[in-house]
């Protein structure tokens, strides 16, 4: 039995007469009216490659939606890039970004009574932000990853973005005698064509973990933009999303507690973007799915082994990992491991759709009793400097010192550290402290990678240590570092406590990052706190720093305490 079409109004009616005449003029029919109704998402954007690919997608899916007795409407969201529209107010439009987009969604969609729709993922934060939307509205959705772009040569050597970012901050902290006409020569051939980063940064983590999820389509992540395993996938979710309409199948049938757990095993045994933990709480949240993701990678952290290393944390590409079998060979070595009972978009459960998967290449996506590691990447710590929660990301093959224990050196802004950095004044021994990064903050969430990136071109990872609550970008995996830590400095955490020489000690073998002071003296410290909270500019990120929710509830917009 199909289901009811909510956006097929009763004919005569004053809802159906104003929609035909609006309609009418794009060229829809009578029988338009009664087809399914489909958002095609799109996030483009001429300010960066990974969206400027994605209108030549949308023309194409609206082909193969109409080809399945569909009808498409194209809509817009922001499109936020870490590397572009990063630039402005710390870095405050990234994260800050992903809740627009869910929200730009709801009002395009639910304002239309739209029956469904499929989502353009690209970017970061364009990946969650589709989730989250599709979680809170629950109207049958396919995730598309609109792919990686290709990457170039640079003397011979492969070159792409993360090799860009990482040489120049060497270079300006003067760790490298890299010329300014070589960076550029890197420039020119790091990126050769539309997509996102390549590497298993954040952006690809979101794309494998919407296949995890079950909200793309098996077998379609990661991809290589523009090519022709992408464009068959455009071609099956156009298809695809018609039948998911008639079928009824809603994220909220997919987003159970058995796939958030399908999801986390992956990251952890792909060495994924820490990132993915906010953004997977996040859609939880929104799904009204009652799931610590947090609490998730704590329990699975020491049971999941690690078996593919792509860059940043190994020395694999991405394109050995898609040829290898992407997401579904990683999940077909993890079978032990998965909820197979888990229900996709396909209308299969995983475990039917990994019955017929076969892993190409068992090097680069490793058999479970072949594991690379059986420690986890990912490690969630807490103490008395991070009570909620800190994390700290490994590489796969990782010989750091996992214990540190130094006196403090305390900044309130990431340009302030990464300039004294630069002048020498950071000594080996010291744990810097980065706070007013995090989601109240910045506000939208600052990045400490500048910071990290400086300190590795210094010449001082692993002599020092990093805690912040600030986030990284996924291509960053350098020294020790305790990211996102919560309660954030701006909410009165114990961050905002810390003064120079405190001696702070990081432990992950024990899971623990602490603040040894003694209580009586850090309460006198809170008695002469002040206000914490920085002022925000007027417009959206005002909007946002009032309304964010703490990073262990995903940083979801709701009324605060």
């Amino acid at each position: 039995m199909k289901a009811r079409l909510r956006s097929d109004f009763e004919e005569g009616s004053v809802a159906w007469a104003i929609r035909r005449a609006e309609w009418g003029v794009l060229g829809l029919t009578d029988e338009d009216m009664h087809r399914p109704k489909i958002a095609i998402v799109n996030s483009s954007s001429g300010l960066a490659a990974c969206f400027a690919h994605l209108d030549g997608i949308a023309a194409r899916m609206k082909e193969a939606i109409r080809a399945a007795g569909g009808v498409p409407f194209e809509i817009r969201t922001a499109a936020p890039s870490d590397f572009v529209t990063g630039a402005g107010r710390r870095g405050g439009y990234i994260l800050s970004g992903r809740d627009l987009i869910a929200n730009d969604i709801e009002v395009a969609v639910e304002g239309a009574l739209l029956d469904g729709m499929v989502c353009l993922a690209s970017c970061d934060k364009t990946v969650p932000g589709q989730l989250m939307a599709a979680a809170r509205l629950n109207l049958p959705t396919i995730v598309v990853a609109c792919g990686y772009q290709p990457s170039g040569q640079h003397r011979g050597r492969h070159n792409d973005i993360e090799d860009v970012w990482l040489s120049a901050a060497r270079r300006a902290a003067g760790g490298t005698d890299l010329t300014t006409d070589e960076l550029h020569e890197m420039s020119r051939n790091a990126i050769l064509g539309p997509g996102v980063c390549p590497g298993m940064a954040t952006a690809n983590t979101m794309h494998v973990v919407c296949e995890a999820l079950g909200m793309a389509l098996p077998g379609t992540t990661p991809v290589l933009a523009n090519s022709p395993r992408m464009w068959e996938a455009v071609r099956r979710a156009g298809q695809r999303i018609v039948e998911l309409v008639w079928e009824d199948l809603k994220p909220r049938d997919i987003l159970t507690p058995q796939a958030f757990a399908n999801a986390a095993t992956v990251v952890l045994s792909a060495s994924g973007s820490i990132n993915s933990i906010k953004h997977l709480q996040a859609v939880a949240k929104e799904a009204a799915c009652e799931v610590d993701v947090y609490g998730l990678f704590e329990r699975l952290a020491d049971r999941i082994p690690l078996l593919t290393a792509i860059r940043p944390n190994g020395e694999h590409l991405i394109e050995d990992f898609e040829r290898a079998g992407g997401a579904s060979a990683l999940m077909k070595q993890l079978e032990g491991f998965l909820h197979l009972e888990a229900v996709t978009v396909s209308g299969r459960t995983l475990g039917e759709h990994l019955g017929q998967v076969t892993v190409a290449d068992q090097e680069i996506i490793r058999p479970v009793e072949r594991a690379l590691a059986r420690r986890p990447s990912i490690v969630v710590v807490r103490g008395s400097l991070a009570p909620a929660t800190g994390i700290v990301k490994l590489a796969v093959a990782d010989d750091r010192e996992l214990y540190f224990r130094g006196p403090a050196r305390v900044f309130e802004s990431t340009d302030q550290a990464v300039q004294a950095v630069h002048r020498g004044e950071v000594c080996a021994g010291e744990v810097v402290v980065l706070r007013g990064l995090g989601p109240r903050g910045t506000p939208g969430m600052g990045t400490a990678t500048s910071l990290v990136f400086a300190i590795e071109g210094a010449g001082l990872t692993g002599r020092v240590a990093v805690v912040t609550d600030g986030q990284q970008s996924g291509l960053s995996n350098v020294g020790l570092v305790v990211n996102e830590v919560s309660p954030e400095a701006a909410d009165g955490g114990p961050l905002a406590l810390v003064e120079d020489g405190d001696p702070i000690v990081i432990d992950v073998e024990r899971r623990v990052v602490d603040l040894e002071v003694p209580e009586e003296e850090l309460a006198a410290r809170r008695a002469r706190l002040g206000d914490l909270l920085p002022r925000a500019e007027p417009g959206w990120l005002a909007i946002y720093q009032r309304l964010v929710r703490p990073l262990q509830e995903g940083a979801v917009l709701g009324e605060r305490d």
